[in-house]
C-alpha cells in the first residue's frame, strides 16, 4: 500500500535512483537543477540554502565561521552525538544538539527537530547538520519540505535523493520513514505542541503523567 498521493512509478523511479544509479555533484547539475531545491553555497562543506532562513550542511569546521558570519547564522542544530564546541565559539550564535540516528528515528524525533527549526527560524537564519549533510540531515530537510511546507512526498524525496547531497547508500532508512510517516498526524501534532503522534509515545505518557501530578 503506497502512502497517499505517492504512485507506484514513483517509487520505482526513486528506488532506481537510490540504489542503481550515480549521483551528480549539485555543482554539475546547476543549471538543470530545480529552483525550489536547495541550492548550493559552499561545496566544500556541503552547504546547500533550502529557504531565506534555513541552510544544511554537512560537519562545518573553525574555517567555515566566516562564512557563517556572512550568511547571519544565528542558529546551528546538530543531529550528531558530538557538540559542536569543538568548532564552534561564536557566543552570538545558539547551538542545538538533537542527536538521532535515521534506522531508528520516530515521529518524535522529526516533531522535535522540525519545531526546534521553526522556533529558531523567528531569530534568524538556521543551519543544520550531521557528518556528511545527507542521512540525518536530509531525512529532516525532506519532511520540513513535507510537514511545514506542503511539498509531496514524492516532490522531497526526490530532492533528498538526487540533490547531490551525497551516494546513494545513505538514503535507505531516509527514505523508508518518509514513506511510512503520516504528514497530517505530524502537521497537526506540531501545531498542537504535542511531543508524538501517539498518545502511548514515551513522551506523551511522560508529559500525561506529569500533567496529573503522578510521580
Amino acid at each position: 500500500m503506497f502512502p497517499p498521493g505517492f504512485s507506484p512509478a514513483a517509487l520505482l523511479c526513486l528506488l532506481a535512483a537510490i540504489f542503481g544509479c550515480s549521483y551528480a555533484h549539485a555543482e554539475d547539475t546547476g543549471s538543470t537543477r530545480p529552483e525550489e531545491w536547495a541550492q548550493p553555497v559552499e561545496i566544500r562543506y556541503n552547504l546547500f540554502q533550502m529557504t531565506p532562513t534555513l541552510y544544511r550542511s554537512a560537519l562545518p569546521d573553525r574555517e567555515a565561521l566566516p562564512l557563517l558570519g556572512r550568511l547571519k547564522v544565528a542558529t546551528v542544530i546538530n543531529f550528531l552525538p558530538e557538540p559542536d564546541l569543538g568548532w564552534l565559539s561564536s557566543p552570538g550564535v545558539t547551538q542545538v544538539q538533537l542527536p538521532y540516528r535515521t534506522n531508528h528515528v520516530d515521529d518524535a524525533d522529526v516533531l522535535k527537530a522540525l519545531r526546534t527549526i521553526r522556533d529558531a527560524e523567528s531569530k534568524g537564519p538556521v543551519l543544520m547538520h550531521c557528518k556528511h549533510g545527507s542521512d540525518r540531515t536530509g531525512l529532516m530537510a525532506a519532511m520540513y519540505r513535507v510537514v511545514v511546507q506542503g511539498w509531496s512526498k514524492e516532490d522531497a524525496l526526490s530532492e533528498m535523493t538526487q540533490g547531490g547531497f551525497g551516494e546513494s547508500g545513505h538514503f535507505r532508512d531516509s527514505v523508508r520513514y518518509v514513506m511510512q510517516a503520516d504528514a497530517d498526524k505530524l502537521r497537526t501534532a506540531l501545531a498542537n505542541g504535542d511531543c508524538s503522534t501517539s498518545a502511548f509515545a514515551t513522551c506523551s505518557m511522560k508529559s500525561w503523567l506529569k500533567s496529573a501530578n503522578v510521580e
